[in-house]
């Protein structure tokens, strides 16, 4: 099985600033994803003229489509997305927002896969380093996060952690793996010159890493400001 995880910057280049979503579609669509896991989604917002983004995704994969508003922008929003080949057996959001800085989320959602039930946590976390431990605490405590610990968990997202300090730290103690590790092999940010592993992924559960890998083509370095990550792997039986 195929996971893209990508902050598409609402579709806007990170360079020329032109806002076209069929680069980000091109890009998707040439890694071929049963999973997608996209950040930074607008709907109904000027920018990005008007699209309605998280329908046009899910209709143009024909996905099954969960998406997470997260920041108001005048009458429209953006926030996270998945988008996934197989029927989801159930979703759930949470708020990580923590007091006045900038509303975050993340996505639960269990997906009925070939492989069997896959517990897929799609997030994206703040810009100050004791924002996103605390964070991460909340998450992982958090009562519907524990309500799927009998199924293999995959967290996944832009989580803005230039130090590296997460994986050491609340995810080891609960068992996660980081697969975007070294990190001198996941950079991702800025996309045209990518110096910085901020987008990451963590598994528990038996998941078996085939592969995992930056997409640095020549598109995906113009579409948005960040480099979409790409991962193969399996589901344990049940």
């Amino acid at each position: 099985m195929r996971l893209l995880s990508w902050n598409i910057h609402k579709g806007i280049g990170g360079r020329d600033r032109r806002y076209s979503l069929a680069r980000i579609i091109d890009c998707i669509e040439a890694e071929n994803p049963d999973l997608i896991c996209l950040q930074e989604v607008d709907r109904h917002v000027r920018r990005s003229r008007y699209d309605d983004q998280p329908r046009l995704l899910s209709h143009f994969f024909r996905c099954h489509a969960v998406y997470q508003s997260t920041v108001a922008v005048g009458a429209g929003s953006y926030g996270n997305l998945v988008l996934s080949r197989w029927p989801i057996a159930s979703r759930h959001r949470i708020t990580l927002r923590r007091g006045s800085r900038k509303p975050r989320g993340a996505q639960l959602v269990v997906v009925d896969s070939p492989e069997g039930r896959l517990h897929l946590v799609h997030t994206h976390l703040g810009l100050a380093e004791q924002e996103r431990h605390w964070q991460v605490q909340r998450l992982l405590g958090h009562m519907l996060f524990r309500s799927a610990e009998p199924h293999p968990t995959l967290i996944v997202g832009d989580f803005n952690d230039w130090r590296d300090t997460l994986a050491s730290g609340l995810l080891k103690l609960e068992g996660f793996r980081q697969v975007t590790s070294p990190i001198s092999r996941f950079r991702t940010f800025p996309a045209w010159l990518a110096i910085g592993s901020l987008d990451k992924a963590f598994v528990r559960g038996g998941i078996d890493v085939r592969h995992a890998r930056v997409v640095r083509t020549s598109l995906a370095k113009v579409a948005s400001d960040h480099l979409p990550l790409v991962i193969d792997f399996h589901v344990p039986p049940a």
